[in-house]
């Protein structure tokens, strides 16, 4: 099984970075528009990409306040199916560190280098959001 691996620092409480990743208005603000999540483990989030042409639904697995989130792909899309994304958030010297996984995957060719780089580029994003940045949703 392949893992993609980002980690960012970020200038914001470890509150704040976890809202952003588990409230909807927070997915709202620096992924996709077409969010719908709520912070309740064994609840579906649905992200919908493209007029919901792509459409990926997350079974939330794991929701610890300010430190990690885990996520299920149970999905339209094949290689996105059966993959897990693991948020874990801690403190370094004043900062927030978020280190993410998007693992599991049965293969790294096809999709995993496009989403790999998309995942770095969205953790910045997400860190934008996080520190007031309001940098909007990226679909």
């Amino acid at each position: 099984m392949a893992n993609m691996r980002h980690e960012v620092e970020i200038d914001a409480p470890p509150e704040k970075v976890f809202e952003a990743i588990t409230m909807q208005a927070g997915l709202r603000g620096w992924w996709t528009a077409d969010s719908m999540a709520e912070p309740r483990v064994g609840s579906v989030a649905v992200f919908g990409f493209y007029n919901r042409r792509l459409l990926f639904r997350m079974r939330i697995e794991k929701l610890t306040p300010g430190k990690k989130v885990v996520w299920t792909c149970l999905g339209e899309n094949d290689e996105w199916k059966g993959t897990r994304l693991i948020w874990q958030i801690s403190q370094k010297e004043g900062t927030t560190v978020l280190r993410f996984v998007h693992g599991d995957w049965r293969s790294t060719s096809g999709y995993f280098a496009y989403c790999n780089s998309t995942w770095g580029m969205l953790m910045y994003r997400l860190k934008d959001y996080a520190e007031g940045k309001a940098p909007g949703p990226y679909y």
